[in-house]
């Protein structure tokens, strides 16, 4: 056979592997854009066949005309299993996405690794994961869960900046066969792993019903990262915030708005937007009280927010730290010291407003300039004080006499007395509160 007829039949035979992952690619890629690379990197399976294409299939293509990076696991080799050789493979695509500063976005459908190759598996999903891993803050990543993906896979997917899940989607370390038996339950794959099911995970999750949503909420996601600024209609009051401040109201203030983690302490929203045209990283308080996953929700988005270099702001309604056991007797101590190392040790523009209560450590964290906050605003309804209430501070403090109390109550019900101290750089109208954000963003883009 002639070296030409031998490479068709070896194409149409690696083709003919990855018929399905292919169409996936095709179905999120624009038309006849994807470009395949290492198509003939694989290697044997445990009966010592061949793994044609490795079980992953890498490439470039464009979305919408941006170019992105492709891994995608082959479900219909060894059912998307990792094995040494495709995570190498992996690893040099994600090496070549660092070197050319392009996006990646993660096919997965997996049920873990390979069977048989044992701790040689094992150093190369570890090296995969470290490359994953170097990525971040450098780099977007996207993992798109076209089925159940389980074990190394699944770790690779937290890695990612943005979680993207189908109806049919199951996301977990072990498998929903192990947790459902040591459960002494009989679960769906869904309700271990599913979009919903994931209420305490705190990833950036988005659900999403098909692919060709999955592939415009990508190209939405980078457009804030990539393209910071856009013209816009600047000076336009919201009237309607003078008549309520809480998150649905405040949604109000963004164009077109990007919520990540929507399944996870729903209590903090996190929202990537445009404010006057300009992207910011946006976290909408709602009555919170503090426990270690919604800090934990707020410093994965605020380190993400850093790195990539988008505006951090903060609509503050906190009443600090739940005041339970299982809440102090928790990781929130940790949570809450490794938000501030972060916040610190980054730098990119901070606004925060309080547009509700900011009680203690809901003040301190997120609306303290002495933590980094460029500028700090309250609103005319807004509450700054030590305590939620006069009535809590006579529990901590004991009897304060009716003067005292009476005094108390005035400074929970005015902001004014932080802006006397010098930390607050103006008190707002509600309605006027978008033209004193886009000002205030205008001076920190550089």
């Amino acid at each position: 056979m002639d070296k030409i007829s031998l490479l068709q039949k070896r194409k149409e035979a690696v083709l003919a592997a990855g018929k399905e992952i292919r169409a996936q690619i095709s179905a999120l890629a624009d038309d006849e854009s994807f470009v395949e690379l290492s198509a003939f990197s694989y290697s044997k399976t445990f009966d010592g066949g061949d793994a044609l294409g490795e079980g992953v299939v890498t490439g470039f293509a464009t979305i919408g005309g941006y170019p992105f990076y492709i891994v995608a696991l082959n479900y219909a080799v060894a059912y998307g299993g990792l094995s040494k050789g495709n995570c190498n493979k992996i690893a040099k695509t994600l090496s070549a996405a660092e070197k050319n500063e392009t996006p990646v976005v993660y096919l997965l459908h997996s049920h873990g690794v390979r069977v048989g190759e044992g701790v040689d598996v094992l150093e190369g999903i570890s090296g995969l994961l470290l490359k994953a891993t170097q990525l971040k803050g450098t780099v977007l990543q996207f993992a798109v869960l076209l089925g159940e993906v389980y074990g190394s896979a699944a770790a690779l997917a937290s890695l990612c900046d943005c979680v993207l899940f189908f109806k049919e989607s199951a996301l977990s370390l072990a498998s929903p066969l192990v947790l459902s038996a040591k459960e002494k339950k009989n679960l769906k794959p869904s309700e271990v792993g599913g979009y919903d099911a994931l209420k305490n995970a705190v990833l950036p999750a988005i659900k999403v019903s098909g692919m060709k949503e999955a592939a415009s909420k990508i190209l939405k996601f980078c457009d804030y990262v990539n393209l910071p600024v856009m013209d816009a209609e600047l000076n336009e009051p919201l009237p309607a915030l003078n008549e309520s401040q809480d998150a649905a109201a405040l949604i109000g203030l963004f164009e077109d708005p990007l919520e990540l983690g929507g399944n996870s302490c729903p209590e903090v929203k996190t929202i990537l937007g445009r404010i006057g045209g300009i992207s910011v990283a946006a976290v909408l308080f709602d009555n919170v009280r503090l426990n270690a996953q919604n800090v934990r929700k707020i410093k994965n988005f605020a380190e993400f927010a850093c790195c990539f270099g988008i505006p951090f702001v903060t609509f503050v309604d906190c009443l600090g730290v739940e005041q339970t056991l299982s809440v102090s007797d928790s990781g929130v101590l940790k949570e809450i010291g490794e938000y501030l190392s972060m916040l610190d040790a980054i730098d990119t523009a901070k606004i925060s407003v309080v547009t509700g209560k900011a009680v203690g450590l809901g003040y301190s964290l997120f609306a303290a300039r002495s933590v980094g906050f460029d500028y700090t605003y309250a609103l005319a309804t807004a509450q700054i004080s030590l305590f939620e209430s006069a009535e809590g501070a006579q529990i901590e403090l004991g009897d304060l006499g009716s003067d005292a109390l009476s005094r108390y109550a005035d400074e929970i019900a005015d902001p004014v007395h932080a802006a006397e101290g010098g930390y607050l750089d103006n008190i707002i109208e509600p309605q006027f509160l978008k033209q004193y954000l886009i000002a205030s963003l205008e001076t920190l883009i550089k």
